[in-house]
């Protein structure tokens, strides 16, 4: 999942929501990066892998490009695997 934000603290927000939801769903996080500068935050779920970017760094890593065949998925929900 890739999301853009407008600010550091929209960033933390989002990223927070995500450990968060991840959680009650029985699902942790194996790393997170990014929390120091919240220009970009990764959340790395092994199967999810989550970057919350200001949109100064994701034009300049442009991971869209790089996964631009990569299907787009709109809505989504999280499942526990209980």
């Amino acid at each position: 999942m890739v999301c853009s934000v407008q600010s550091d603290r929209a960033a933390r927000a989002v990223a927070d929501h995500v450990l968060e939801t991840m959680a009650a769903a029985g699902h942790r996080a194996f790393v997170t990066e990014g929390y120091d500068t919240a220009s970009w935050i990764l959340l790395d779920f092994s199967d999810v892998i989550t970057h919350v970017f200001l949109p100064e760094a994701r034009d300049f890593y442009d991971l869209d490009g790089l996964w631009i065949d990569a299907p787009k998925v709109t809505g989504w929900e999280v499942r526990s695997e209980k």
